[in-house]
């Protein structure tokens, strides 16, 4: 019964994650103003797309970075602390401010991306 909470657990977390990612991914993309007909809507499925799509990778590297860190330390760190939620959420959150970070740098600052 342990490995089947852990796992879900870990699958809402995961979910955070991806979630995570859209929403980075929406923030850097910006909102869709394009008109839903004639080629409009062309650039309005492409954009869609490039949402969903971009938003799940970056959300899987925010996901295997904090499976990572929890994995190896947190889960040690916290075993009987009352707040363990709040701060494995506030580490999701911080990981992926960490990617977002790393993301604008490549993309803007450094022009790899």
């Amino acid at each position: 019964m342990s490995t089947l909470k852990q796992l879900l657990a870990y699958i809402i977390w995961i979910a955070l994650a991806l979630l995570l990612g859209i929403i980075h991914m929406w923030i850097v993309l910006g909102t869709n103003n394009a008109s839903k007909e004639g080629l409009g809507y062309l650039y309005h499925m492409f954009y869609n797309w490039g949402l969903l799509y971009l938003g799940t990778i970056v959300g899987l590297i925010i996901a295997i970075l904090f499976i990572l860190f929890d994995v190896f330390h947190l889960k040690k760190k916290l075993k009987q602390c009352e707040k363990a939620r709040a701060i494995r959420f506030t580490v999701l959150i911080v990981i992926a401010v960490v990617v977002s970070v790393i993301h604008y740098l490549l993309e803007k600052v450094i022009d790899v991306i």
